[in-house]
C-alpha cells in the first residue's frame, strides 16, 4: 500500500465509509430520481450515472426554483398591496 493511502486511511479512522456503506447511498439516490426509480432491480445501472443523474437532477431542481421565484416576485410585483401581502404572510408560515 502507498505511503499517502496508508496515512489517509490512519488519518480518517473509524470515520471511513465502507463499500457497502456507498452501495446502499448510490441504491438510495437511485430511488430518489424519477427516471431511474422505476427500474427494475435487475437493470443494472452504474454508481457512475446514478451521480451523474443526481448532479442534473439537482441542477435542474435549481433552475426550477430559481424560476418559480421569479415568476413569484412577478407576480407580487403585479398584484395590489393587500394580495402581496397576504401572499407573503402565507409563504412565510
Amino acid at each position: 500500500m502507498s505511503g499517502r493511502r496508508s496515512r489517509s486511511r490512519q488519518s480518517s479512522g473509524t470515520s471511513r465509509i465502507s463499500e457497502d456503506q456507498i452501495n446502499e447511498l448510490i441504491i438510495n439516490l437511485q430511488q430518489l430520481l424519477p427516471e431511474l426509480r422505476d427500474s427494475r432491480r435487475s437493470d443494472k445501472v452504474s454508481a457512475a450515472r446514478v451521480l451523474q443523474d443526481t448532479c442534473n437532477y439537482i441542477r435542474n431542481l435549481h433552475r426550477e426554483v430559481d424560476d418559480l421565484s421569479e415568476r413569484l416576485s412577478e407576480l407580487l410585483a403585479n398584484t395590489d398591496t393587500a394580495q402581496a401581502a397576504l401572499i407573503r404572510s402565507l409563504l412565510t408560515q
